[in-house]
């Protein structure tokens, strides 16, 4: 950008908005400019309101900038108030009676990031996201991956190393990337939650072109080339470039997956995901549908093969129920999405995801998605969690509270379970439950979900080996009614805790009603938990199994 100073005295330069507004806090922001152009003052950076121009905070960057090439300026600015609402701008002016015209580039605001890393993320969304205790993030998504076109698909090693080596690419969703999200960014979001890598490469497809068979070779090297950069030792090509911008300890990869999706038939949507180096293909299954539909599908997993489990690696509710459609409509007339999850699609998701936990011995995980969304520009809803540039108008959705305080499957839950368990009498509907426990933790767990039902559904729950007197704590989320939705300022999951005592023969006696997620949590560890395997099952070759141990899974020979 050329900025012209078009008058020989006084302040010129420029002002930007952000992404749709600047939250101004007293910290310390930190940032950079390039500039091009003999300049011998100083800058001046600042953080001011759009409506009322009152200044918030101001820092001088002395320059050294010429006309020979680019120059970066660093600077750290600490407003001196708060701004009273996110419609500010940040600027940047100079001394016109010292310069004719300047090039600007590559401009950059940073508030204080998660861990303080560089480039980091932002910190309020990394710990709503860390409160999920989050297992995998399976990266670097779906379509961004494959790319409208060949030339512009994801390309890892342009999105490594200082900012201003990077190209950048054009979206699939009709937007420039910069690429500052690259690689070794999502490599450490997963250090930072504590979260295993799932690795999705390139699979020789793109919206628009499939390469033939026989020139793969240069896509599949590429690929190893990746792993070599994100697992080799620092002896190797790949493993030195890691070393070379800051990295020589090496991440670890044991989940692979080969492009984002292939149809396999009208109804199932798969890729390769394999653990790395082994054989034993696993499949990745989406959908997207209506709360009736997810509701039928409570025993979808029943019938899969523990020997190629299966990862759940995108699912969400995105359109209420219609009596003349069993699936969600994705384009025409009447296609009016909601802009939040609401409560009767977060339960049925709850439903969906119980009917995955039966099933551990071949159910690697589940994934809502999309995970994020910008109220302020967005293509798609509903979103997991949502935001503005003001981070007090954050927005946990009524999913993000089912997910955070109950039942999605072992690696995405807060209250997981080492071992499914057997149950008597297992008539499904309205209520549909998992029986199980966490040996880790010493409790005994039974998650349920009520649906479509017309009054409360009296339970009874009897742990084997459990005695009379034996405490629980039940929880229970519910909501105003089906259509309630989480907003900027609203929460409209209402959470209940009760403290429950055994029978004399061991039983909790307890009630849900209509639309509601409970959680009951026995202290004390099922006869059959003791007993049983921790949910291991034969996967690849002989002698190897796959299974779920300390709360997440694995593999064991």
């Amino acid at each position: 950008m050329n900025v012209a100073s078009g008058a020989s005295t006084g302040q010129v330069g420029f002002s930007n908005a952000g992404w749709w507004g600047i939250d101004i806090r007293v910290q310390k922001y930190t940032g950079s400019f390039y500039i091009k152009g003999d300049y011998n003052g100083v800058f001046v950076a600042s953080l001011q309101s759009a409506l009322t121009n009152e200044n918030f905070g101001s820092v001088e960057v002395q320059s050294a900038s010429t006309s020979k090439g680019w120059t970066q300026h660093n600077y750290t600015l600490t407003p001196t108030k708060n701004a009273p609402n996110s419609n500010n701008t940040f600027s940047i002016t100079f001394d016109a009676s010292k310069a004719n015209a300047l090039d600007f580039n590559l401009i950059s605001l940073f508030p204080p990031t998660y861990r303080n890393r560089e480039n980091g993320m932002r910190a309020d969304l990394m710990e709503a996201l860390a409160d999920l205790k989050p297992s995998f993030l399976r990266m670097p998504g779906g379509n961004n991956l494959e790319g409208d076109h060949i030339a512009t698909r994801w390309k890892w090693n342009e999105t490594i190393g200082p900012l201003v080596d990077r190209p950048g690419h054009r979206g699939t969703w009709g937007y420039q990337n910069t690429d500052g999200l690259g690689l070794v960014k999502y490599l450490n979001w997963c250090t930072d939650l504590n979260m295993e890598p799932l690795l999705a490469v390139w699979a020789g497809l793109s919206f628009d072109a499939v390469v033939p068979e026989d020139e793969l070779q240069i896509y599949i090297q590429d690929a190893l080339n990746e792993l070599e950069f994100i697992m080799g030792s620092t002896d190797t090509k790949y493993g030195a470039l890691r070393a070379s911008i800051g990295y020589p300890e090496p991440w670890q990869i044991k989940y692979l997956e080969i492009g984002k999706k292939n149809t396999l038939s009208s109804e199932d949507d798969r890729v390769a995901v394999v653990p790395f180096n082994e054989a034993g293909a696993a499949g990745d299954y989406h959908e997207y549908t209506r709360p009736d539909t997810f509701v039928s599908k409570f025993g979808f997993f029943d019938n899969y093969t523990s020997e190629h489990p299966v990862l759940v690696g995108e699912y969400a509710i995105i359109q209420p129920n219609d009596v003349n459609e069993r699936d969600a409509v994705w384009t025409g007339p009447g296609n009016e999405r909601k802009r939040f999850p609401w409560w009767t699609g977060s339960v049925s998701e709850a439903v969906y995801a119980i009917g995955m936990e039966r099933n551990t011995d071949h159910i690697i995980g589940a994934s809502y998605a999309p995970l994020l969304q910008n109220l302020n520009s967005y293509e798609w809803s509903p979103d997991l969690i949502s935001f503005t540039a003001d981070q007090s108008q954050d927005v946990l959705s009524t999913s993000y509270e089912v997910i955070k305080r109950h039942v999605l499957p072992q690696l995405f839950s807060n209250n997981r379970m080492t071992h499914t368990l057997p149950v008597s009498e297992a008539t499904f509907g309205p209520a549909y439950w998992v029986a199980g426990a966490n040996t880790d933790t010493g409790k005994s767990i039974l998650k349920a979900a009520v649906y479509n039902s017309t009054s409360d559904v009296p339970m009874d729950v009897t742990f084997s080996g459990i005695n009379a007197d034996t405490s629980a704590t039940l929880t229970v989320l519910t909501a105003p009614d089906g259509y309630s939705n989480n907003d900027i300022g609203v929460s409209a999951v209402k959470t209940s805790v009760t403290t429950l005592r055994a029978q004399g023969n061991g039983t909790f006696t307890f009630s849900l009603p209509n639309l509601s997620v409970a959680l009951l949590e026995v202290d004390g560890i099922a006869a059959a938990a003791d007993a049983a395997p921790k949910n291991w099952a034969p996967w690849g070759r002989p002698g190897r199994y796959w299974g779920s141990q300390n709360g997440g899974h694995g593999w064991r020979e």
